[in-house]
């Protein structure tokens, strides 16, 4: 029958009250019933049990066949009294008026017991029905692929009631045959020692046999498997765990394109699930071939298995998807600025750790925050990312490493060189006139004059090519620094052509009297752009619905708590708390980057003294502060 697997005819319950005057129509029923007294002890009808309680409402009490019925939950065949008028009080499946001949009464019972089956059969459906939308529902929302098959293979095995179970999955290679490989096991009767190995798919083995025709395979016995089939049960598994594979389910798990991805094996059905073997000799006798309803309930689950199977691998390939456009993206990001190599993924590193520690809190402010797995994912990426809007900077302003470009330092130095030939020429000059006019007198006093003049210019002019270089350090510049910038460019050197000459202009004195840094505020502005590039990039990725917040998470890693950041000047209860993380780690990298040739990098304890002052003045958020300092996950990074 539906729900159930299949039985030997056993006789069918008759129920009856104790000392019941139909004593003697019970005693001459057909063989195929059961008489039963009803006891105070008796238990409610088994579920799998096709019985009918018989009652004589003409010499019975009506309260004690009432209580019967409806602790035994089965249909009632009541007989009645000759010419009784009143309606019987008891609801009955069938009413026989007496005198009843013993072919009526058996026909009678029968027909309840049919009917008790039928009921039973309805309800078992209607509940396989439900049970199996809930599973398709629980199937479809796993994203997990090991628990995915851990799910599958415990519900099958539920709706079937089978003892044991296994999965096997269809592996494919360009250079290989297709082979199956043992996922997973599971057996309520003894325990299993799991190895996962690898089976052709051929007719030698019944999974790899399913898997090559896509047959559904039902054998009563395994260890006598019916003509026609090559394949033979090994009873290697038995012999070494204790346990005898008996009746066996095994259906092909096939994607609603035809192709097969799996093998579902079902072992052993039971009459009660909750119910394990005690012995092998138990299963010889106990366990129950699997009947056609099985089989289709084994089937309509095969296939939503597959599908689920096929979703996840499809979710899980968009993820790896996802994580290789990633890690060019990075790649992309660190080919513009090589200096910065490695940031991004120290950065996310960092912030994952926070986050990790964020959701394991068990006290303080952030005790209640938690993050799902996407949404620890939506974290790393959007850390990673964080920087990719570089690739909309000029490459001038984001590799620019001093206060001039080196085209700009050499462009001086040559100027210097002009400028000191045109001083030596003018020298020259003053020599030739002074030959050609005046004649040899006093020439030697005058050019020795003019010698020590040029010498002191050409070295003022080195001197200034000195200061220039020092000023074009990214360093703080010290305020007389700042002033002899300024005066260079005041200062002109007259050449031989009589026009006045400086080593640099105005700008340029502007540019190298930079106090901090390397950067003009034009530069800057354009280095800050960038993660309003970020933003409009990551913006045209049609993210997921778990991932939809990456760009924003990203765009906001300058800004502050207190309003001071860029590009928005968010305050914060505009800021993600995702966000906050990545602007602690970010800024903690920058100072400590040992690879950046703009600047040395800043020690450990006075990066976080540097972060510490922020979160005092209110830029950053000191709890997130207190356990980055408290974690340290700078330490477990040095130590991969």
């Amino acid at each position: 029958g539906a729900g159930s697997c299949v039985d030997t005819m056993a006789p069918r319950p008759v129920w009856h009250l104790p000392g019941s005057p139909l004593t003697p129509l019970l005693v001459g029923l057909p063989s195929e019933f059961e008489p039963r007294p009803v006891l105070a002890a008796t238990p409610p009808a088994r579920a799998d049990e096709d019985g009918v309680l018989v009652v004589d409402l003409g010499g019975e009490t009506p309260g004690a066949a009432e209580a019967a019925a409806l602790r035994l939950g089965v249909p009632v065949v009541a007989l009645l009294e000759p010419g009784a008028a009143d309606a019987p009080s008891l609801d009955c499946h069938a009413y026989l008026q007496k005198p009843v001949t013993p072919f009526l009464f058996a026909n009678a019972l029968r027909n309840a017991c049919e009917h008790a089956r039928l009921r039973r059969e309805h309800e078992a459906t209607r509940r396989q029905l439900v049970e199996l939308n809930a599973i398709g529902v629980r199937l479809t929302a796993e994203r997990d692929n090991d628990a995915l098959l851990d799910l599958i293979l415990t519900k099958a095995r539920e709706i079937t009631r089978s003892d044991a179970g296994s999965i096997y999955l269809v592996e494919e290679s360009v250079s290989a045959p297709r082979r199956l490989r043992f996922k997973l096991a599971q057996n309520d009767s003894v325990r299993v020692p799991f190895i996962e190995f690898v089976l052709p798919v051929s007719e030698e083995s019944i999974a790899g046999y399913v898997a090559l025709t896509g047959e559904i395979v039902v054998v009563d016995d395994a260890y006598a498997v019916p003509e026609g089939y090559r394949f033979r049960v090994n009873r290697d598994f038995d012999t070494q765990v204790g346990y005898r594979t008996k009746s066996m389910l095994v259906v092909a798990m096939r994607t609603p394109a035809g192709e097969v991805i799996g093998v579902l094996q079902l072992i052993n059905c039971k009459r009660d699930f909750a119910r394990p073997f005690a012995s092998p000799e138990a299963v010889q006798h106990e366990a129950q071939p699997y009947s056609s309803s099985f089989r289709d309930l084994a089937a309509s689950l095969a296939s939503q298995a597959a599908v689920a199977l096929d979703n996840s691998r499809l979710y899980n390939s968009i993820h790896r998807l996802f994580e290789g456009f990633v890690q060019a993206s990075v790649t992309a990001i660190e080919s513009r600025d090589p200096t910065t190599r490695g940031h991004s993924s120290r950065v996310a590193d960092l912030t994952e750790a926070m986050a990790t520690a964020v959701d394991r809190a068990t006290d303080g402010p952030l005790r209640h925050v938690r993050f799902s797995a996407d949404e620890m994912r939506e974290v790393r990426y959007a850390s990673l990312l964080h920087d990719f809007g570089k690739v909309g900077v000029r490459e001038e302003v984001l590799v620019k490493a001093k206060k001039l470009h080196p085209w700009h330092l050499e462009l001086i130095r040559q100027r210097g060189e002009i400028i000191k030939r045109g001083l030596e020429l003018n020298l020259a000059r003053r020599k030739l006139d002074y030959l050609v006019g005046p004649g040899r007198s006093g020439f030697v006093e005058a050019s020795e004059a003019w010698d020590a003049e040029l010498a002191r210019l050409l070295g003022e002019v080195d001197g200034q090519l000195k200061v220039v270089a020092e000023a074009n350090e990214p360093a703080i510049l010290a305020e007389d620094c700042d002033d002899r910038v300024r005066g260079l460019a005041l200062r002109t050197f007259v050449d031989h052509l009589g026009e006045p000459q400086t080593l640099i202009t105005h700008e340029e004195a502007r540019i190298l009297s930079i106090p901090r840094g390397n950067l003009t505020k034009e530069e800057f502005k354009q280095i800050q752009s960038h993660v309003v590039h970020t933003f409009h990039f990551l913006s045209q990725i049609p993210w997921t619905r778990e991932l939809r917040r990456i760009p924003e998470i990203a765009r906001s890693h300058h800004e502050k708590l207190d309003g001071s950041g860029y590009p928005l000047r968010k305050r914060a209860s505009e800021i993600a708390l995702e966000t906050r993380m990545m602007t602690i780690a970010d800024i903690f990298d920058a100072l400590t980057a040992t690879d950046r040739p703009y600047k040395a990098a800043v020690p450990v304890e006075a990066a976080l003294d540097i972060l510490g002052h922020e979160a005092k003045s209110g830029a950053l958020d000191s709890v997130l502060l207190e356990m980055f300092i408290d974690l340290r996950p700078w330490s477990a990074r040095k130590q991969k």
